[in-house]
């Protein structure tokens, strides 16, 4: 028999040249077409081809892909590949990957690939066996190569250019994946990939995880072999716990659909044969299959104290940068890519892929190995299950269906807990450095917040795969959680039983009907329930509203009920029903009264009902009361013709009941039976407490008492001899299975279990019980009950718990809280004993048992059983049981409180302790003080002690003691500590959780204060929003850094008791990790190179022109004294100190890729600045939070001063405005001292290392080495420090705007650069979606995704501010109306002024690089006015603006030589008042003095800005800095250069013929110098040369400014470095082509010369 080739052998014998490759334009096109892989693979159904895969893979290495009956999709044999590759001469591959993580932690590891000798990956050197493992070697080592090699220590803040590379072939000639590369891994990677099938290199997602690892025990496999215990990494890189923690995760991900492929292949075959038993069979299966997956991902967990387990999302972000394409062009290295995702979009027959993740997803599909490409495709294209279920009709089939559709895409299933998982670990990947995933989803540029558009492609992929079988879907499927939406199948009750010995049957087990449902349930599931209203509040609503004879007519519905009965429609499979008057009432929301619902029917009745506004007036929320009470009372205090037109009954048209009465919420109660015999089970019982509550005195009158029962619970377990006590079996009563991922048995079955239940609580573990003792074996593990009910009558299921009790396979422990008559558990006699004992609490029973509960809570590394406990009870109870538990804890083995607690932390973090907390959530008091968002801000917990508060829905809460319990880890709740995070609680799906609800009245503070009212003034308003925006963005800012900085301080806040060493290598290396380095070098790069860019870049300038527009226009024309906010902070990150401290950081980065090994005589030093710098940075964060609160607190004095009927809304504005602008100052005198302090700190500190002296003579040797030790004998020519700006310099409006603008043009000129970008969706092919992620981002470091999104929002913010006010801002600009032969006989070569005026502020940031604090020398502009001022020239004077206030006061004045006579006491009061609050603050109140004065008291500065607002005063003209004339030719050069378009070369050209004669004097002695073409670095050069000789010279400088003065300010320095701005030679010269109309009408109207926008 002829033997059979390989699918890649076959369709892939012939292999494209790199040349072809290269010319492609669509890389998927090098893949073979599905039908031709199908057609070799034997066609369909899906078995063939996995027979076919088994029979050859293991004589072809498997080449094709892994695929057998018994693994599924992963390897049968992990170790094969690697042993075959080991017998190899590849052998040179592994093991350098098993040294990996060590020659990454030393900063050798391209060094090491670099001398690799050169094996290729030819057949005759490496056997098809060995394949897959020299793929993944080589895919690593590639990919390692890339990252060091982009991420070499050049990539942050660094002083030089030249980076190491080695001197071997590069293997560039093979693909643009290897550019780069070195030959001797790029050849045998290029030939081992096309022999997979793969015709370009790359690194897949499960080349990285499910190929990487090892396992523990073959034998183990149950429930699967690669389970998150049973693996090891085979070749980490980094040799982390948290990237041997997410690799395991991800790949525990892929085995656990290991049964999937058959069971899919299984029922192909049930479908050809039509046998649909046995299809009913495999589909229930599956369902279990795909039920068990989410449990995966809870292998990767972000609380710190999960061990193992644990992945911060900050550490994160190394991987994601690790494992980014080689190329832009190859498939990402995306979860997409991972099989169960695609077969299972085929299975259920996906038909949409137009999101950005469905055409990821096809993309990724494309490349694909051939088998798994060949299975799916078989199932896609033949017998569809889908289509055979709808057709055969049988509601068990169809059911079954269902609840696959649910476990795989639905909001509690597969996907959903995906996308939840990803939404907390990229959220604080994106505000810690990472700006994008490997798929691109969730880019800074987009609308949203990146993790939050990263949710949304995951909620609209969602979608895709639901609408063939959910239709067309128009909410979010987080909007779903919590609503009928999750109601999906028909029942009705059967039985109402007692389980106990009380007559009132408080507590009663309900069964209802599952025959024919197709659903199916474990142990910890619940059952949602749609209740029905009870006819008597049915009939009180009736009544009142007049509908009694009406209950069959129906109703016009709005969207929601529309949807409604959609949803009954789907799930009687019929068409959507008509919705009657009886159908609102019966399924509508009657009870409790709420808020909402209260105001409807207060403005149906147009405030007229005494009662309804009683009601509004209660303490707390919701109302203990109905619909039908609140409309019996109404009706009674209303006047009829008001009620008639309110309820309108004439029309016909009931559509306002629906607008009252909104759809109920559905009840989840656990379900308390399992049957492990039954295929498909026929009852579910409940057992239900029924919810009972006094009615609101408002209805039942004072003095009453009138008890009644919750609306679900009195559904279901109504008071006995009732009149809801008869069933009915009319009404369909919809219902649903959800699994709580957080509350379910272990798969261990020897692992001890122990139950802890407060009454009705029990009901979840009378299912576990009867799963473990169905299962049980010898090896089982113990199972103990802790329960606490009130006494002997209402103690449930008895003679069930005494059955196990007597057959030993279960320990009862019992508490009676108002019951003497007490019962022991007796382990000898195997019985539960009456002894007389006092009552008690569930916590003393507890604490009796300390010995067994404290062994249980232990983990097994801390000498304990490593047990599962499970609570389950009300939150009463469950502070019961916690407060039991550490006293228990703390009596049998802790020495502390603190420690019984980090012990019982342990066991949240490692998923040993789970909750199920029920209880209706208790009405929330409304008559507590307020919680102001300064208050709030205020509560990050980032400082041990600190307190955690969120905001949610206007509320407060504190969830420190909640955090380390949070079942989705603590990152979560830390990152958005300090803020209102309704958006995220939203997402999350958090909203119609009532156990969430439930949760949070335990931890309730207060409400938070609303936005103040401003009477109208829309002003006010913007500015409280700006502020409230940038407030967050300060907390924000400081959350997110804690999570590195205190992981590199080396401590822990009091939440994370086991925190990460990133400084020491594993196994206990005492060398420093050089991946420490490396996350301190790019953590501090982000903050310096940009200078803290999500609080001083955009955002700010958006601000300080927002304010200073406002305060400008508050004056009417008369210019005000504004802070130069903008100056300060350019000034700032140019000055020495920032230079001085960019310097030492660009130091560290030279130790990340540390050849000569430097580092081991730094160790201590770096350390020590690491520790101290980053401790300045969270200081320096938390200043500038306190700073944003005093400005926050400022709007509710101002609300209060117009409360009081202060000033007018103008007055107020500029009022704030002055203040908040003050406040931005002190933020900006903030980043100078925070620079001067880190300038300070050193790197080398030879005095704290082991050997000092050899730490010394290392210097030495290095600075002898590199030459600059013989600098010394050189003559010092530069040096000198520049002088601090004068602390009372102030700006005008110009300057802010001009400041503003050149930041919008810098950023337009980005945007121009060419670069890839996000394809349009509509256009883009496949794989042009990819395009970006290669790409070299030269500011991955400097803006993190948050800070890019939040920047580039300011940014067209301020672009539409100018837009919208550009009327006023023209009016306010101070530029003089010249008229156009004025300006014509300048252009015309006057001899006084050499070119076009230009705003006397228009200056770029580089003007703050030398600054003395005296007078500064005029501009060319400031000479030509006052040269016409006083008409020196004889030519005609200009036209100046008219203004009642003298002309030396309007704006701060350039030339002081001028101007000098003009400083009158002029000023207008906003200009005095703003000045006098600056004076009176001091040094210490800009924030410029150490240690830090009191903060402002914004309420009793607006007071005083107020009442000087109100009195004219007078002032006398701010002292002007003595500026150099530098900073202005350079800022007057720049925009020339613009409008002539220079090149790089012309510019430096003309920038040295330019400047004057000492800078170019002292060039001379400039040793290293830029390059020709690097205009940037010139400027820089220059710029220092400038402020040395402005520090050297001033006093001179002064004098001869006075001398120039005295003679009347015509003349001019011969040095003074003013150009012609008409006379450079140019292709877009200003005007100097114009015609004579055109250059009239832009002058004239204030146009640009060039570009004809008023905005240039």
């Amino acid at each position: 028999m002829r033997e059979r080739k390989s699918i890649n052998e076959i369709l892939y014998a012939t292999m494209p040249t790199p040349k072809e490759i290269r010319g492609l334009k669509n890389i998927d096109s090098l893949t073979a077409a599905e039908h031709d892989l199908l057609a070799v693979a034997l066609g369909a159904p899906a078995r063939q081809v996995m027979l076919r895969a088994e029979e050859i893979g293991p004589r072809t290495g498997w080449k094709d892909g892994y695929l057998s009956v018994e693994h599924g999709f992963c390897p049968p044999d992990y170790s094969e590949s690697p042993a075959a590759l080991a017998n190899s001469p590849g052998r040179i591959w592994s093991d350098l990957c098993e040294r990996m993580p060590g020659c990454v932690a030393r900063g050798k590891i391209r060094e090491s690939i670099a001398a690799l000798p050169l094996i290729e990956g030819t057949e005759d050197v490496i056997p098809d066996q060995a394949l897959w493992a020299a793929v993944v070697a080589l895919g690593m080592l590639c990919s390692i190569y890339r990252y060091e090699d982009k991420n070499d220590g050049h990539e942050g803040v660094t002083t030089g250019t030249t980076r190491w590379k080695p001197n071997v072939e590069m293997g560039d000639d093979l693909c643009e994946e290897l550019i780069g590369i070195p030959r001797c891994i790029a050849l045998p990677y290029w030939q081992v990939s096309r022999r997979i099938g793969r015709a370009i290199p790359h690194l897949t997602f499960f080349d990285q995880a499910s190929l990487n690892m090892k396992i523990k025990d073959p034998n183990s496999k149950y429930p699967y072999v690669g389970r998150f215990d049973n693996m090891e990494m085979r070749w980490p890189v980094f040799g982390e716990r948290t990237e041997m923690a997410f690799q395991k995760g991800c790949a525990e991900t892929s085995a656990s659909f290991q049964h999937g492929p058959d069971a899919i292949a299984a029922c192909q075959e049930h479908v050809m044969n039509r046998n649909v038993e046995g299809l009913l069979r495999e589909l229930i299966r599956l369902k279990e299959i795909l039920e068990r997956m989410p449990n995966a991902f809870h292998s990767i967990n972000t609380n710190p104290n999960s061990g193992e387990n644990y992945v911060p999302g900050h550490q994160w972000i190394r991987w994601g940068k690790f494992s980014a394409p080689l190329s832009r062009r190859c498939p990402a290295s995306s979860g997409l890519q991972f099989p169960p995702f695609l077969v299972m979009d085929a299975f259920l027959g996906r038909r949409k892929y137009d999101s950005f993740l469905g055409r990821e997803g096809l993309h990724l599909r494309a490349w694909l190995p051939s088998n798994l490409r060949a299975f799916i495709a078989a199932v896609e294209y033949h017998y569809s299950i889908p289509e055979f279920v709808k057709q055969s009709g049988d509601p068990r089939l169809m059911g079954v269906l269902d609840g696959i559709i649910e476990a795989y895409t639905g909001e509690r299933g597969f996907m959903g807990t995906h996308r939840y998982k990803v939404f907390g670990i990229l959220e604080i990947a994106s505000k810690t450095g990472r700006t994008e995933t490997n798929g691109l989803s969730g880019a800074p540029d987009s609308n949203a917040r990146p993790w939050e558009e990263t949710h949304r492609q995951f909620s609209e992929s969602m979608k895709e795969r639901l609408e063939p079988f959910r239709g067309t879907i128009d909410i979010e499927p987080n909007e779903m959680r919590g609503t009928f939406a999750e109601c999906r199948y028909r029942s009705r009750i059967l039985s109402r039983s007692f389980v106990d010995s009380d007559p009132n049957r408080s507590v009663a087990m309900v069964t209802m009907d599952l025959h024919n449902t197709g659903i199916t349930f474990q142990p910890g599931d619940r059952l949602a329930i749609m209740p029905l209203n009870s006819w008597a509040e049915i009939a009180k609503v009736a009544a009142a509203l007049g509908l009694a004879e009406y209950l069959d007519h129906p109703i016009t519905l709005n969207k929601s009920w529309q949807r409604f009965a959609r949803h009954l429609g789907e799930v009687r499979h019929t068409e959507a029903p008509q919705l009657t008057v009886k159908d609102i009432l019966r399924r509508g929301h009657l009870a409790p009264i709420t808020k909402d619902l209260a105001l409807k029917v207060h403005d149906m009745l147009r405030a007229s009902s005494t009662t309804v506004l009683q009601v509004l007036a209660t303490p707390e929320w919701p109302v203990r009361g109905s619909l039908g009470d609140l409309l019996q009372a109404a009706v009674a205090d209303t006047a009829p013709h008001i009620w008639d037109k309110a309820f309108d009954l004439s029309t016909g048209d009931f559509a306002w009941l629906a607008e009252l009465i909104p759809v109920e919420v559905p009840r989840t109660y656990s379900i308390s039976n399992y049957n492990a015999d039954e295929l498909l089970p026929s009852t579910v019982d409940l057992t239900i407490s029924r919810a009972e509550y006094n009615l609101c005195s408002t209805f039942a009158g004072e003095g009453n008492k009138v008890v009644c029962a919750g609306v679900g619970s009195g559904f279901l377990n109504p008071f006995p001899n009732s009149g809801e006590e008869l069933i009915e079996t009319d009404d369909d009563v919809l219902i649903g299975v959800s699994r709580p991922l957080n509350f379910q048995l272990p798969i261990e079955r020897a692992a001890p279990c122990a139950y802890f239940a407060g009454g009705s609580g029990i009901a979840p573990f009378r299912s576990f019980w009867q799963a473990r003792f169905a299962s049980r074996s010898s090896s089982s593990g113990r199972d103990v009950l802790f329960l606490g009910v009130q006494s002997r009558e209402k103690f449930c299921y008895e003679e069930e718990l005494r059955g196990y009790v007597e057959a030993g396979v279960m320990e009862v422990h019992l508490a009676f809280s108002r019951d003497e008559r007490g019962l022991v558990y007796d382990r000898r006699m195997r019985d539960l004993v009456e002894k007389e004992m006092p009552p008690r609490y569930i916590d003393a029973l507890i604490v009796e048992q300390a010995g067994v509960v404290a062994e249980l809570v232990m983990s097994k590394k801390q000498g304990g059983l490593g047990g599962y406990l499970y609570v389950c009870g009300s939150v009463a109870v469950f502070d019961s049981v916690m407060n039991g538990i550490r006293k228990a804890i703390y009596n049998h083995c802790s020495s502390s409180m603190e420690v019984a607690e980090q012990i019982l932390n342990k066991a949240f973090a490692e998923r040993r302790f789970m909750l199920d907390v029920f209880m209706t959530p208790k009405p929330l008091p409304c008559n507590v003080p307020t919680i102001p968002l300064s208050q709030l801000a205020r509560n990050t917990g980032h400082r041990p002690g600190g307190r955690m508060w969120i905001a949610v829905h206007g509320n407060v809460y504190d969830m420190t003691d909640f955090v380390p319990m949070h079942p989705g880890g603590t990152i979560i709740i830390q990152s958005n500590a300090g803020v209102d995070c309704s958006k995220t609680f939203d997402n999350l799906a958090h909203t119609n959780n009532p156990e969430v609800a439930s949760l949070l009245t335990k931890y309730y503070v207060g409400p938070l204060t609303p936005k103040p009212d401003f009477h109208g003034s829309q002003e006010l308003s913007s500015m409280y929003d700006l502020w409230a925006a940038y407030l967050r963005t300060t907390v924000e800012t400081l959350v997110s850094h804690r999570f590195e900085a205190f992981e590199l301080l080396g401590t822990s806040t009091s939440l994370e008791a086991n925190g990460v060493d990133v400084w020491s290598r594993s196994e206990g290396t005492p060398s420093l990790n050089i991946g420490g380095v490396r996350i301190f070098y790019d953590y501090q790069s982000r903050l310096l190179q940009s200078g803290f860019t999500a609080l001083f870049g955009p955002k700010l300038q958006e601000l300080v022109l927002k304010l200073s527009f406002c305060l400008a226009d508050a004056t009417a024309g008369v210019d005000a004294r504004l802070p130069d906010v903008l100056g300060v902070v350019a000034r700032a990150q140019m000055c020495p100190d920032a230079v001085a401290a960019q310097h030492e950081i660009s130091l560290v980065g030279e130790f990340v890729c540390d050849r000569s090994s430097h580092v081991r005589f730094a160790e201590r030093g770096i350390l020590n600045y690491a520790a101290r710098s980053v401790e300045l940075d969270i200081e320096m964060l938390e200043d500038m939070r306190e700073e944003a609160c005093h400005g926050m607190d400022a709007f509710d004095a101002i609300a209060a001063d117009m409360a009081a009927g202060g000033a007018g809304q103008k007055n107020h504005a500029a009022v704030l405005a002055a203040f908040l602008l003050q406040i931005l100052e002190r933020m900006a005198k903030r980043l100078e001292i925070f620079y001067a302090k880190l300038a300070r700190l050193k790197v080398y500190q030879p005095e704290l290392e082991v050997n000092p002296a050899r730490a010394r003579w290392n210097l030495v040797r290095t600075k002898v080495r590199d030459g600059s030790f013989f600098l010394l004998t050189q003559e010092a020519v530069l040096g000198a420090e520049a002088r601090r700006r004068g602390k009372g310099d102030v700006v005008d409006f110009d300057s802010v705007l001009n400041r503003v603008q050149a930041s919008l043009r810098s950023n337009t000129n980005r945007a121009n650069i060419p670069k890839l970008t996000a394809p349009d969706p509509a256009t883009a092919t496949l794989n042009s979606v990819h395009l970006t992620r290669g790409a070299p981002d030269s500011e991955q470091l400097s803006t993190n995704a948050l800070a890019a999104h939040g920047n580039n929002a300011a940014l067209r913010a301020m672009s539409n501010f100018l837009d919208a006010n550009r009327r006023a801002i023209r009016r306010l600009s101070k530029v003089p109306p010249l008229t156009f032969e004025q300006l014509a006989a300048q252009f015309e070569g006057s001899t006084t002024v050499q070119r076009p005026p230009t705003p006397p502020s228009s200056t770029s940031d580089a003007d703050s690089v030398s600054n003395t604090g005296g007078p500064r020398a005029a501009t060319s502009l400031e000479k030509m006015l006052a040269a016409a001022a006083m008409n020196t020239t004889g030519a005609r004077p200009l036209n100046m603006r008219r203004n009642t206030v003298a002309a030396g006061t309007r704006g701060r004045s350039r030339s002081p030589s001028v101007f000098s006579n003009h400083h009158t006491a002029g000023m207008n009061a906003n200009h005095a008042h703003a000045h006098s609050m600056s004076m009176s603050m001091g040094a210490g109140g800009l924030g410029i003095r150490s240690p830090p004065t009191p903060p402002l008291d914004a309420t009793a500065a607006v007071a005083a800005l107020m009442s000087k607002l109100n009195r004219a005063g007078e002032s006398t003209m701010l002292p002007k800095g003595n500026w150099a004339a530098f900073p202005e030719f350079i800022a007057e050069f720049c925009n020339l250069a613009e409008n002539c378009s220079m090149d790089a070369v012309t510019k430096v050209r003309l920038l040295r013929e330019k400047v004057s004669k000492p800078l170019r004097t002292a060039l001379i002695n400039v040793i290293d110098r830029p390059a020709a073409n690097d205009f940037a670095k010139w400027t820089e050069l220059f710029s220092k040369i400038a402020t040395n000789i402005e520090s050297d010279n001033s006093v001179n400088k002064l004098a001869r400014g006075a001398n120039n003065n005295q003679n009347g300010g015509g003349g001019r320095d011969p040095d003074a470095m003013v150009i012609d701005a008409v006379r450079v030679k140019g292709p877009n010269s200003a005007g100097k082509h114009l015609p004579h109309e055109d250059l009239e009408y832009r002058l004239k109207n204030g146009l640009c010369l060039n570009c004809k926008q008023m905005y240039c």
